[in-house]
C-alpha cells in the first residue's frame, strides 16, 4: 500500500495487530455485556469457535517446533562450549543464572498471586467462556511422576502432547547427536533445522490470523464476563512486570557478588543498553550498544566481550523461565490449584531447556511455543494461553531490560571467572 504521494505506508507489526484486536474485541464485548447480555451470550457462542480454530491451528505445531528446537540447541550449545574455555564458563554461567531466575519466580510468583483477590464467581465465568475444563486431574504422585519422565513410547508421548517426556527424548536425541560423526550429524541437524523452521512457517501464517483469533477470543470472554474480566488480565500483568522489574534489580546485586562489580558502575553501564532494550524489544538490535557499554564504560577484553555477549543472544534469556512459570501460577490461580513443589520444579528445569533453544523466535511464535511445555507439564489447561498472549506485548518492554541487563551481567562474571585470562592466554 502507498500514500498520497505514492511512498510505501509503514506496515502494523503483529504485535500492534493483536492489542489492537484485543482493544477492539474487549470494546465490543463489554458494550454487549453492558446493553443486552442476552444478545451478548448469543454472540459469544457464534464467535467462539473463532478464537478455538485459531488456538488449535497454534497447538498443532508445539509438538514438532518444541522437539526441534530442544534438538538444536543443545548442539548449538555443545558447538559454543567447545569453542573454548571461555565458552564454557559462559554456558554454565547462562545455565546458573537460568535456574535462580526460574526458582525465583517458582517462589515469588504464587506468593505475589495470593495476595491479589480472587472472584471464585468470575474465575468459573471466564473459564467457561473460554471452554476450559472446569476440573483438573489430581497431580500424581512423586512415585507415578518419576515414572513418566521419561516416555515407553515417544511417538505416543508426542501424540498425547505428553511434553516432559517429549522433551526428555529430545534431550537425549539431541545429546546423541553430539556424539556421531560430524557429517552425519551435520545432515541430521539439518533436517531437524528444516522441521523447525517449516514449524515456524506455518506458526506465522497462523499468526497472521492472530487479530481475529484474538478479537473472537476476547469478545466471548468480555460478552460473558464483563469489565472484570480486564482487572484479571491486569493481575496477570502487573505480576509479570513486577517480576522482571525485580529480577533486573537483582542482577546488579549478582553483579556484585559474582563478578565485584559496584551497583553504581554497573547500572551506568547498563542505562544505555536497558534504554535500547525498552525501545526496540530486541535483544539483537541492544548487541551493538551491549558491546560498547561492556568495553568501554566496564573495561572488559574485546576477546570476550565479542564472544559470549553474542553467546547470550543466541543461547540465553533469563526472563523466559519467570514468564512461563507466572504463565503457569496465574492459570493455576484461577483455577484455585495449589501446584506442588515436584510440579514447580519440573516447570524450572523444563523452561530452562525449552528457553535455550527458544531465543531468538519472534515474541509472539516463542510465547505458544514455549508456554504450552510448561503449562501442560503441570497439568494445566492451555486454552487461557490465547487470551494472555493478546497482552503480552506490555511485560515484553520489562523482559527485554531484563534480558539484555543480565547478558551484561553474565559477560561480567565470565571475564570475572576465568575468561579474561584465558582471552589473553589465546591472545598471546
Amino acid at each position: 500500500m502507498t500514500d498520497a504521494a505514492g511512498a510505501p505506508r509503514p506496515r502494523l507489526s503483529t504485535p500492534a495487530r493483536v492489542l489492537i484486536a484485543l482493544l477492539l474485541g474487549a470494546a465490543v464485548g463489554l458494550l454487549l455485556a453492558a446493553f443486552d447480555p442476552l444478545q451478548a451470550a448469543t454472540v459469544a457462542d457464534a464467535v467462539q469457535p473463532i478464537g478455538r480454530l485459531w488456538l488449535n491451528a497454534l497447538q498443532m505445531t508445539v509438538v514438532p517446533l518444541v522437539a526441534a528446537l530442544v534438538v538444536v540447541g543443545i548442539n548449538s550449545a555443545a558447538d559454543a562450549a567447545a569453542s573454548g574455555r571461555t565458552a564454557r564458563i559462559a554456558i554454565v554461567v547462562f545455565l546458573v543464572l537460568l535456574a535462580l531466575s526460574g526458582t525465583f519466580a517458582a517462589i515469588a510468583a504464587p506468593a505475589f498471586l495470593s495476595m491479589l483477590p480472587r472472584d471464585e464467581a468470575l474465575i468459573a465465568t471466564f473459564r467457561a467462556a473460554i471452554q476450559a475444563p472446569e476440573n483438573l486431574p489430581d497431580a500424581p504422585g512423586i512415585g507415578a511422576w518419576l515414572a513418566n519422565v521419561i516416555p515407553n513410547n515417544a511417538i505416543a508421548a508426542a501424540a498425547n502432547s505428553a511434553m516432559l517426556p517429549l522433551v526428555v527424548f529430545a534431550m537425549f536425541f539431541g545429546f546423541g547427536l553430539t556424539r556421531i560423526e560430524p557429517e552425519r550429524r551435520a545432515r541430521m541437524l539439518e533436517l531437524v533445522r528444516t522441521i523447525g523452521d517449516t514449524m515456524i512457517v506455518v506458526v506465522r501464517w497462523v499468526l497472521w490470523a492472530a487479530p481475529l483469533g484474538v478479537f473472537a477470543l476476547v469478545l466471548a470472554v468480555c460478552a460473558r464476563v464483563g469489565l472484570d474480566m480486564l482487572s484479571a488480565l491486569g493481575y496477570y500483568i502487573l505480576t509479570q512486570c513486577a517480576l522482571y522489574i525485580a529480577i533486573t534489580l537483582l542482577l546488579y546485586a549478582v553483579a556484585l557478588l559474582a563478578a565485584g562489580e559496584r551497583p553504581g558502575r554497573m547500572a551506568r553501564a547498563l542505562l544505555p543498553v536497558q534504554a535500547i532494550a525498552a525501545s526496540t524489544q530486541s535483544s539483537l538490535a541492544s548487541l551493538p550498544v551491549m558491546i560498547e557499554s561492556a568495553r568501554m564504560r566496564l573495561g572488559y577484553p574485546l576477546a570476550v566481550t565479542s564472544l559470549v555477549l553474542p553467546m547470550a543472544v543466541s543461547l540465553f534469556r533469563i526472563a523466559s523461565p519467570p514468564q512461563y512459570i507466572v504463565v503457569a501460577s496465574f492459570i493455576a490461580w484461577m483455577y484455585g490449584v495449589d501446584l506442588t513443589a515436584v510440579q514447580y520444579a519440573t516447570a524450572v528445569g523444563l523452561s530452562i531447556v525449552v528457553s535455550m533453544g527458544s531465543v531468538g523466535l519472534p515474541g509472539q511464535v516463542s510465547f505458544m511455543t514455549t508456554n504450552m511445555p510448561v503449562t501442560q507439564s503441570m497439568g494445566l489447561p492451555v486454552e487461557p494461553l490465547g487470551v494472555l498472549l493478546a497482552v503480552d506485548t506490555i511485560p515484553d518492554v520489562f523482559a527485554t531490560v531484563a534480558n539484555t541487563s543480565a547478558d551484561v551481567t553474565a559477560t561480567a562474571i565470565v571475564t570475572r571467572h576465568g575468561g579474561a585470562d584465558d582471552a589473553a592466554g589465546t591472545a598471546a
